[in-house]
């Protein structure tokens, strides 16, 4: 049994992790914004006590030493798996929505864990393919994308439009992480995960058909007839589903040869046709009302090299058939 602090917990990833380390037997301490997503935790998972499923209230991850306290524990914590995070385009102001809850949440756990958590070995972050792609440059065929590929993207750009946003928080909060490691030399090694879009079950107790994770909501779009007519372009065409994606924060903090070094998690490719043609399968009730024109994968595009996830973590990443699967029933549960 190892201790955990998880934070984040009631995220789409995060809870997912925490299923995981619930099921492994580890204690995990979870952040949360509120009691009311804490109880909302509890009642997730009511078989487990205080002693495996505890909770910090950390309203603002922004806000100057906002996990000093929270990672503090008795028994000490050994890892730390970090995914609190925006990732939505409902934003006012880029910088105070984005760009600081990513960047100074990032630094100040990683300040907070020097500070007054000595036994932290492993820290586990949650960053994102959009760290890695470089959309500036399009679909570049016969490119191939690794660990090795940073987004370019600049401060000026970051403020142009929400998407441009999102990117530029996961770029700048991973680059932070890396130079606070390189810097301050802390006894814990970082590891990151860099996933592209992320579909899977949802946990129906933490959900609604409004707050749904971005990649779901076109399941959702596609099962509730809002794509009768053509199916849109999926923009990104990998994936991973989150099970998968999960299982890697656990084993990268497992794993000793994980340490420092990000991992690009995807299963590979995807469409929205393909979708669309997974969910006709399992719903032929509603296959009318799916569109079959449009969705289709590009002529073009970039390759992508897995084998890190693979090789160290040792991932059997699932099919968009099995996810698609077991994808619809959670939704259903929601009323989707």
């Amino acid at each position: 049994m190892t201790r955990v602090l998880l934070t984040g917990g009631s995220g789409f990833i995060a809870v997912h992790v925490l299923e995981a380390l619930l099921a492994q037997g580890h204690s995990v301490v979870t952040t949360v914004r509120s009691e009311t997503k804490a109880q909302m935790l509890r009642d997730t998972f009511p078989t487990y006590g205080k002693d495996k499923l505890d909770f910090a209230i950390v309203p603002d991850i922004a806000e100057e030493g906002a996990f000093d306290e929270a990672v503090k524990s008795d028994p000490p914590f050994e890892w730390v798996i970090h995914t609190a995070s925006p990732f939505h385009f409902n934003i006012t102001d880029t910088k105070k929505d984005l760009l600081d809850p990513a960047i100074i949440g990032t630094t100040g756990i990683l300040k907070a864990i020097k500070k007054s958590a000595p036994l932290v070995k492993r820290v586990i972050i949650t960053s994102s393919f959009a760290a890695v792609f470089s959309p500036q440059i399009g679909n570049r065929p016969g490119y191939t994308y690794s660990e090795n590929d940073w987004n370019p993207i600049t401060k000026e750009e970051a403020i142009q439009d929400p998407p441009s946003g999102y990117r530029a928080s996961k770029t700048f909060a991973e680059k932070a992480a890396w130079q606070f490691v390189e810097k301050e030399k802390p006894n814990f090694t970082v590891s990151t995960m860099n996933p592209p879009m992320v579909f899977g079950p949802i946990h129906p107790k933490l959900q609604t058909l409004d707050t749904l994770n971005t990649s779901n909501q076109r399941i959702r779009d596609m099962m509730l007839g809002k794509m009768q007519d053509e199916l849109p372009a999926a923009g990104v065409y990998i994936w991973v589903d989150v099970r998968d994606l999960a299982l890697a924060h656990i084993r990268a903090a497992e794993r000793q040869d994980a340490a420092g070094k990000r991992f690009f998690v995807t299963a590979g490719y995807y469409s929205n046709k393909e979708l669309a043609d997974n969910i006709r399968e399992q719903l032929p009730d509603r296959a009318s009302k799916i569109a079959t024109k449009g969705g289709e994968f590009p002529e073009g595009y970039f390759e992508y090299d897995n084998s890190r996830t693979k090789d160290i973590l040792g991932i059997n990443f699932r099919s968009v058939k099995d996810m698609v699967k077991d994808t619809i029933p959670t939704l259903q549960a929601i009323g989707a």
